[in-house]
């Protein structure tokens, strides 16, 4: 994936900040922001390790689970011309519409 990188098991979206002539981070999946600054990226994966590391700290005090629940479901809209399209690509695949987007999504997110 373009801009992500891993710090600890954990995934962020680094980003260049043109205010400050930084990458800046920022963790996915948290319940939480623990965003993180570096002028290399050594700077930051270390900083992050750091940024995460606090995170991880004050949600353990505070009794706060650290990680977003997702329920598996979500709504979306196309425009019906595209909606109409992607049931016939299910289909010929032999599917549902729902096993195709899921598949197409994975694809999509592993990359």
């Amino acid at each position: 994936m373009n801009n992500v990188i891993e710090i600890d098991g954990h995934k962020a979206v680094v980003s260049l900040d043109p205010d400050i002539g930084l990458l800046r981070g920022e963790f996915l999946g948290l319940n939480g922001g623990a965003d993180f600054y570096g002028e290399s990226i050594d700077a930051l994966r270390k900083e992050g390790a750091t940024s995460l590391a606090v995170f991880l700290d004050m949600c353990a005090e505070k009794g706060i689970a650290p990680y977003r629940e997702f329920s598996g479901k979500f709504n979306l809209r196309l425009d019906p011309k595209l909606h109409e399209a992607a049931v016939i690509a299910a289909r010929a695949e032999d599917k549902s519409l729902n096993e195709w987007i899921t598949d197409v999504i994975a694809e999509a997110a592993e990359r």
